[in-house]
């Protein structure tokens, strides 16, 4: 914090706190933990239940696309402001959907409806989560453009921001899994919805009040123009760099489509489209954009990529109930996902601090290696449950699944999160004309492809959850290919892929640049002159400090 307050004012660090606690912290845990009850109450498998939680988090792979809409189009003079505000507003509505839609007996009354009706209603659920995911990744990236245009000036800071935004999200995980857990149990899903609506308008005060720190637009700067009352068009901008924001918004919009292409079409197809457009946003990377830019993107990708998910499939198992898997685990929701849950996200305060205290010293390729490596070890605690050979050495399953799923998992998870952050931020270049401009397209660039792969990943891992034959709901489940699943795509792979990929990425140690974007001369304005000019009289610019202007 010491560090954190020579560079970033305390409005951004409480903006940031708030936001992080209610959305990253709140929002999406709630989602991710309730989706697992709720669909298995409507009797959908394991596969199609990874294809929707694939649908909600899509959003994410839109910040590209937003980020391109935010320097493009400033409302009331704002680049953040009012499109934080418009998210907020659409994360209200998703809740207030489930509010609306879903009660106690809902489920029960779609399943003696018919097929057709559980489909509905579970279209209506993913359309609720898509809205409250999409006011996540909006502020989301709206915090990474402003706090990456700092680490970048502050150098100095390290990975500081990221641990602290990681930490309180941590902390409000913990809150998150202490509720929805008992109430999944209980199946009073209308409460969680009625904190969900809470969570979802809580950044609204501190937004309104510009707590976001940002430089006020005017129609009268060069190349801005305005096309409505409280809307200007930055065409100046956009016809200087017309094929980066191609390539963001082509990036943004990839990720929606495939998922929705996926989800309510076919598989095959939309694995085939996500395949031909990995491949078109990588050479529209190499086209478009430096070539040290270009090698540690494709690396990210690379290292994404080779962590296919089967996670719904592990999930279904340690839930099953007695008549769908004798032999099983049985964990209620209640200690999986809110015991575990609370153990879990303290293993995250214990990396986030091990990380800022021993690995943020080390180089950014040595320390996403080692993450990798353990990571990759972790999955065995998985293998030896599902093989139930704890069973066999007398250990009970709940002290197994603590002391491994909840504790070294979480641990080596946000160690590779805290790195891989890290490098988003890291990466992204300084603006390209005036202030503010280009770091949240760029950052968001790298991160939307990443969760573009992350979406891959999900999508694939789904498939091959459907192809292996694994029944995962009904009275007679099968499991019999899950072992080969963990020890091919949680173990093996990943080690011989993320290693190899991890050597893309530039090996300086973490206070330092990752791209010198001064030596690429990629960009016209290559003086930091714009980020320090203040519209107003009184202006607080992207360091969050008070700038008066002696006229």
């Amino acid at each position: 914090m010491s560090r954190l307050s020579s560079a970033f004012s305390w409005q951004f660090l409480a903006w940031l706190g708030i936001d992080h606690f209610a959305m990253n912290g709140g929002t999406m845990p709630l989602l991710w933990s309730v989706s697992l009850p709720l669909f298995k109450e409507l009797g959908i498998d394991a596969s199609r239940q990874q294809l929707y939680t694939t649908m909600m988090t899509s959003p994410f792979a839109l910040k590209p696309f937003v980020g391109a809409a935010s320097d493009l189009f400033p409302i009331r003079g704002y680049n953040k402001r009012y499109l934080a505000l418009c998210s907020i507003l659409v994360g209200c509505l998703g809740s207030s959907a489930m509010l609306a839609i879903y009660h106690s007996g809902s489920a029960s009354i779609a399943i003696s409806n018919g097929p057709r009706a559980v489909e509905g209603l579970a279209d209506m659920i993913v359309i609720s989560f898509f809205a409250m995911s999409l006011e996540v990744a909006i502020l989301d990236v709206l915090a990474e453009g402003t706090f990456s245009g700092i680490m970048r000036r502050h150098p100095e800071s390290g990975s500081s921001i990221i641990s602290y935004r990681t930490a309180v999200g941590c902390f409000g995980a913990i809150v998150t899994k202490c509720y929805v857990g008992p109430l999944s149990d209980a199946g009073n899903f209308h409460a969680i919805f009625w904190i969900a609506f809470a969570l979802s308008i809580a950044p609204l005060w501190p937004t309104f009040s510009g707590w976001l720190p940002e430089k006020k637009r005017s129609a009268d700067e060069d190349g801005m123009s305005r096309i409505c009352p409280g809307v200007m068009f930055h065409g100046g901008l956009y016809r200087k760099k017309k094929m980066p924001f191609i390539a963001i918004a082509a990036s943004g919009l990839a990720a929606p489509i495939v998922s929705a292409v996926t989800t309510y079409s076919d598989l095959g197809v939309g694995l085939i489209c996500s395949g031909f457009i990995l491949l078109a946003l990588a050479v529209l990377t190499y086209a478009v954009f430096p070539c040290s830019f270009f090698r540690i993107t494709l690396g990210l990708m690379f290292g994404t990529l080779c962590q296919v998910r089967t996670n719904s499939a592990l999930s279904y198992f340690y839930t099953a109930d007695r008549d769908c898997l004798p032999n099983g685990p049985q964990f209620s929701y209640t200690f999986f996902i809110t015991a575990t849950g609370i153990v879990g996200s303290m293993m995250h305060f214990c990396a986030v601090i091990i990380y800022q205290n021993f690995l943020s010293s080390w180089k950014f390729r040595n320390s996403l290696i080692f993450s990798i490596i353990i990571r990759s070890f972790a999955s065995v605690v998985d293998l030896v449950l599902v093989m139930r050979w704890n069973i066999m050495l007398g250990v009970p399953d709940k002290l197994l699944f603590f002391m491994g799923h909840a504790t070294f998992e979480n641990l080596v998870i946000i160690l590779q999160s805290i790195t891989l952050s890290s490098i988003y931020a890291k990466i992204a270049p300084p603006s390209m004309e005036t202030a503010g401009f280009g770091r949240l397209r760029k950052i968001s660039y790298s991160a939307g492809i990443g969760t573009f792969c992350y979406i891959i990943t999900n999508v694939l891992g789904s498939g091959i959850i459907m192809w292996s034959g694994i029944t995962t709901v009904g009275k007679d489940c099968k499991f019999d290919d899950l072992p080969y699943l963990i020890v091919v795509y949680q173990i093996l792979v990943p080690l011989a892929v993320g290693i190899p990929s991890a050597l893309f990425i530039p090996n300086v140690l973490q206070s330092e640049h990752l791209i010198e974007w001064e030596k690429e001369n990629w960009y016209e304005d290559e003086s930091d002159n714009g980020d320090q000019t203040p519209d107003s009289e009184d202006e607080t610019n992207f360091d969050g400090q008070v700038l008066l202007r002696a006229n």
